[in-house]
């Protein structure tokens, strides 16, 4: 299975309904769908009356369809590779149960903090997802909203006016880490064709403490070690676990969804003797392309096409997650593995795996995305990353600022009641113009490489190279650049990426790498002030920070990191 099932937690029921209305999940509000194949092995060029060439960016299908789901985070004990330890599930499963919509649906997800063990608050952020004119319900603490505290749901609802593949995960603390992450998967239109979808293959680093034990080694050590990783859930350790395991029938063509929901690790994935076809990297489809080794950055995805044409040389291949050491350390590193199966009974493979070379390398160079775009003129401002040690820890920092705000006064509370002045370490950079071209240059003189995750837009790389970005002598592609909502600001290095201004509201910008985005490496943009407001359900946010609080006070809770 996808999901790893806990046999300690009590499992709540995932729902999913097409309704009427967004909140109602009585049968007598179900509508029926249109009627729409979407689209068939030879035809995943198309999607109903759309297709590929369709300009997804202007143009989203209208279903009618809500897809309508209630997620529960609890604490649980798992032990995904034979090591028990403390966890954070939803819906009693790590990963987090898969979930589903068509391009064009509305999604709506009722998320219930039953954290009453770890008396956590929580929200849930939908990576990837534009959220166009729907802030609010980007689910970042500190910046869209204040948390949700035990006993407490918080409702999302946004459009899937995008499709392909990628996640949903916490966005409090190091609660992503702790096993409160799952796939998200939006049905759509493709550049190339196969006959199966196998959905999502989920990486991740873990260790045998939890993440929040291993915090204070972070902020005052550096980041630690984790002893392992896993390959959706599961894998093994010494003699204890097991290996996740993916079949294929010899002569069938697979689509494999690939996703880095690593705290701090940079894989490069195969499978021996396979060639993978890419057709899209994180929400953005790309003109195809072939590789035996995938770079894969912290909040990264990408969709591959892998055919079932070796049946001749085995019956079982290794499957391989490898960090790199170049800039991530792992207990367990030759070692991250499934098994890809030809036949109905698995063993363990004798396969050898692709050369490579280790490095934490960006795929940017191979990415041309279908939908051709023109970048329009702007001058880039410029920020430079780097480290400080501040009150005795480390703290990651953006032009000497590192980002801190406040669990229980986040950003957009802050607009909608009239602040136009925000604190230094809040790190705001206001974009009042609209439909206007947005430069920014991010370097670094260390030599740490940083996946750089923006919310609220896909962004285009305009460059990514060794050395510091200048203005005068650096060449930036605006020819149809790799967009994307991840990339990679490389060791020392720098990162230029552009975006227009066409979605109002608050968004944050952070390295992907968890000590980093708690440790301040963040910054964000408060786009078209005047028009959030009018967008904002005000009631709704004012009441759930009272709340939040209320709990945070009575409770004695303190914040100890950058509240995102």
């Amino acid at each position: 299975m996808f999901a790893s099932k806990l046999s300690t937690a009590t499992l709540s029921i995932l729902y999913m309904t097409a309704a009427a209305t967004p909140y109602s999940s009585s049968s007598s509000n179900l509508v029926p769908r249109a009627a729409c194949a979407g689209n068939t092995p030879t035809t995943r060029n198309e999607w109903c009356d759309f297709s590929i060439d369709t300009d997804y960016t202007t143009v989203v299908p209208d279903t009618g369809v809500t897809r309508e789901y209630w997620l529960e985070l609890t604490d649980v004990i798992v032990a995904p590779d034979g090591v028990a330890r403390p966890a954070i599930a939803i819906n009693g499963t790590v990963p987090a149960p898969t979930l589903f919509a068509d391009w064009g649906d509305t999604v709506v997800v009722h998320v219930t903090n039953a954290l009453t063990t770890s008396n956590n608050g929580t929200s849930i952020h939908w990576h990837g997802i534009r959220q166009n004119y729907t802030s609010e319900n980007d689910g970042v603490a500190s910046i869209t909203q204040c948390p949700a505290g035990p006993g407490e749901v918080q409702t999302y609802t946004w459009r899937a006016t995008q499709y392909g593949s990628t996640w949903y995960h916490s966005h409090f603390a190091l609660q992503a880490w702790e096993g409160a992450a799952g796939a998200l998967i939006i049905n759509g239109p493709a550049t190339a064709n196969y006959d199966e979808d196998k959905g999502m293959i989920f990486l991740s680093d873990w260790g045998h403490s939890t993440v929040d034990e291993l915090w204070s080694v972070a902020e005052t050590a550096g980041p630690p070690s984790l002893d392992n990783g896993l390959i959706n859930g599961t894998n093994v350790f010494n003699d204890t676990g097991s290996r996740f395991e993916m079949f294929f029938e010899e002569g069938s063509s697979y689509r494999i969804r690939i996703v880095n929901g690593a705290v701090d690790t940079h894989f490069k994935f195969s499978i021996d003797n396979h060639t993978m076809l890419v057709m899209a990297a994180d929400l953005v489809p790309v003109e195809p392309w072939s590789t035996n080794v995938l770079n894969i950055g912290m909040g990264q995805r990408y969709d591959v096409v892998v055919t079932a044409d070796q049946g001749a040389v085995a019956e079982n291949f290794w499957i391989r997650a490898i960090p790199q050491s170049a800039c991530s350390e792992n207990e367990n590193p030759d070692n991250i593995r499934g098994i890809l199966s030809y036949s109905n009974a698995t063993s363990t493979p004798t396969t050898t795996g692709w050369d490579y070379t280790d490095s934490c390398d960006d795929e940017t160079p191979n990415l041309v995305p279908y939908i051709s775009k023109t970048v329009g003129d702007s001058t880039a401002i410029t920020e430079e990353a780097g480290v400080s040690i501040i009150n005795g820890l480390f703290r990651w920092t953006l032009n000497s600022t590192s980002l801190l705000v406040d669990w229980k006064n986040p950003t957009l509370l802050q607009v909608v009641n009239d602040v136009t002045e925000f604190e230094t370490d809040d790190s705001v950079i206001q974009l009042s113009e609209p439909n206007v071209w947005f430069y920014m240059a991010i370097e670094t003189d260390l030599a740490v490489p940083h996946p750089i995750h923006l919310h609220g837009h896909d962004f285009f790389v305009l460059s990514q190279g060794t050395g510091s970005y200048d203005a005068d002598t650096t060449t930036l592609n605006t020819v149809n650049p790799p967009r994307r909502d991840t990339a990679l600001l490389p060791p020392s290095g720098h990162l230029v990426i552009a975006f227009e201004t066409d979605n109002p509201g608050v968004w944050l910008m952070h390295c992907h790498i968890g000590w980093h985005t708690s440790q301040g490496f963040a910054l964000q943009f408060v786009e078209r002030y005047d028009e959030i407001a009018a967008l904002t359900n005000i009631s709704t946010l004012s009441d759930t920070c009272s709340t939040w609080g209320s709990f945070q006070e009575t409770e004695g809770i303190g914040q100890e990191d950058s509240g995102i």
